[in-house]
């Protein structure tokens, strides 16, 4: 697989893929806001971790140095 994001990148995603899932776990919010963050966050947080985002690769884009 390839890796096209660079630390500070998968740094931030897992930070804020982090606090996206806490925020819909601990938080009384409506129930379309609980699933729509916690699968964000999720997303976040796997993208962080594998260091791969689809997204980048279709637009060719790399910030991994």
């Amino acid at each position: 697989m390839l890796n096209n994001m660079g630390l500070w990148d998968r740094i931030i995603r897992t930070i804020l893929g982090v606090g996206l899932v806490w925020l819909a776990l601990y938080r009384a919010m409506q129930p379309a806001w609980i699933w729509g963050l916690a699968i964000l966050g999720l997303i976040l947080i796997v993208t962080g971790l594998s260091g791969y985002c689809p997204i980048y690769q279709l637009l060719k884009i790399s910030t991994k140095k």
